[in-house]
């Protein structure tokens, strides 16, 4: 088990983060429950996503689907902001220490994180610690008493009175976002806050953090001292970072258990849907040039180089994979005339180490362009799971796998090309699993031993007058094989 020193105490990445399946929920968007109606006017739940507005989605909505997410095959949930905020993204956080009164009460989170444990998942917080709302209590304060407020070192404030709703923002904010003005964590006082909202809310049970923008506070310790305080509550918590860029800095065991594979999603969407990462759709709101950048098709060899190179690194702790979040446009868009190849992604991804996290509603293949588009509601009134839905299958297949097989958790990884499509494999102790993707092109698939059980196939086609099989171009097998003794 990988485990790091922090002040002389040794701390862990979590186990349970090996064979993790998150689900990433918008909680505006997600499900809107009749038990609890706080008072306003909601949009109409499924109308097209707006920077503004409410569509009222709530805790106990997510209660009362816990069932399905389970049904899915995940394990974890990782919720997007619930803080109380003006903002129905809620990364404009208001206060810290109370849960959003559209999306319920203190008791309905507590009984959310209760029915997650009983249903044997995991839940985790996504932290807003490098900024915060104008809002905010220290803020406004600022707002009012200018010089003489006791929270003035709690910001980056240059001039007074505040340019806060007129004017070019004379403070620090981020990406110069009034609204979102930026904390200063060298104030003690501020660090303190941060790391007590911290210890606070991993004392009331969750299972970790995912920190939006954490490398937007340049300091080592702060993170380091993080770790310690939320890990001294819970040695079991996973604290993950969205990074962008190269992670290697957070993840020499000291400060995260992990970041968001972004660079996987990059390379993969860039192999299997070219001309989607050319489209106005691939901007993303954490890595402002995606849009511009070129993206000329790779060969197979550059391809699975480049994956394997992604996955030998030497990194602390469990990374998370993931294709879509509400920074990103949805695979099923990015994929826009080859939906198929949609099919041929997510096996890959599914089948690589570390742990998963699918955005809502990619399992039933929800598309959604840049934000906000990529945050539509979760359509419940016309999803009818009693007709097979593709990719639904895929995921309950191989999420249940990744439960039973120790290769998908603990094998090592290779990948190569094979005919004209791809080969990827996982070995562990005595067992061999081999993935097979018919893209660009068909893949060779030599006669079946007894030893050999076929776990899941699209497209496979008999070869004649051979004992043998080809992957067509577009399907997929997966076969499992045991060393013979």
């Amino acid at each position: 088990m990988p485990r790091s020193k922090n002040n002389g105490r040794t701390f862990s990445c979590p186990e349970w983060v090996k064979s993790a399946a998150f689900y990433q929920i918008f909680p505006d968007r997600f499900a809107r429950s009749l038990k609890y109606a706080p008072r306003g006017k909601f949009r109409e739940w499924g109308s097209k996503p707006t920077p503004n507005g409410f569509c009222g989605g709530n805790l106990q909505g997510i209660i009362e689907h816990l069932d399905y997410i389970q049904s899915v095959g995940c394990n974890a949930i990782y919720l997007c902001p619930i803080f109380k905020s003006a903002a129905n993204h809620r990364y404009h956080t208001v206060d810290y220490m109370q849960i959003d009164p559209v999306l319920g009460a203190q008791e309905d989170f507590d009984l959310l994180v209760k029915e997650v444990h009983r249903h044997k998942m995991r839940i985790i917080l996504d932290g807003v610690f490098n900024h915060c709302s104008r809002g905010f209590f220290p803020f406004l304060s600022i707002m009012e008493e200018g010089d003489s407020s006791p929270y003035k070192d709690w910001f980056h404030i240059h001039s007074y009175p505040v340019n806060a709703y007129a004017g070019k923002p004379n403070y620090e904010c981020w990406w110069n976002i009034p609204a979102l003005p930026k904390f200063n964590t060298d104030n003690p006082e501020t660090r303190e806050y941060l790391l007590n909202v911290a210890e606070y809310w991993t004392r009331k049970g969750i299972d970790g953090w995912r920190l939006d923008v954490p490398n937007e506070i340049d300091d080592d310790d702060f993170w380091r001292e993080f770790r310690t305080r939320v890990k001294s509550v819970n040695p079991e918590a996973y604290i993950v970072g969205e990074i962008w860029k190269d992670p290697k800095r957070w993840l020499a065991g000291d400060q995260f258990d992990g970041v968001m594979n972004y660079p996987v999603r990059r390379l993969v969407s860039e192999f299997f849907f070219p001309e989607g990462m050319r489209s106005k759709d691939a901007e993303s709101t954490g890595e402002q040039l995606s849009k511009s950048k070129s993206v000329a098709p790779q060969d197979l060899q550059e391809f699975c180089r480049s994956l394997e190179d992604l996955f030998s690194r030497d990194l602390f702790g469990v990374q998370m994979n993931l294709f879509g979040s509400h920074d990103t446009a949805r695979l099923k868009t990015l994929a826009g005339k080859d939906p198929h190849k949609c099919l041929l992604a997510w096996a890959l991804l599914l089948f690589l180490p570390g742990a998963l996290s699918i955005y809502y509603g990619d399992e039933i293949g929800m598309e959604g362009g840049k934000d906000p588009d990529n945050r539509r509601c979760f359509p419940w009134k016309e999803l009818d799971l009693q007709k097979p839905i593709e990719t639904l299958d895929l995921f309950r297949t191989f999420l249940t796998l990744r439960k039973k097989e120790e290769t998908l958790t603990l094998g090592s990884f290779t990948v190569r090309p094979e005919g004209k499509g791809l080969l990827l494999c996982r070995q562990y102790k005595g067992t061999l699993l081999e993935l097979r993707l018919g893209y660009p092109g068909a893949v060779p698939l030599q006669g079946i031993s007894a030893r050999t059980e076929v776990l899941f196939e699209r497209g496979r086609t008999p070869i004649e007058g051979v004992a043998g099989y080809f992957v067509a171009k577009g399907g997929l097998v997966l076969t499992k094989k045991r060393a013979a003794y």
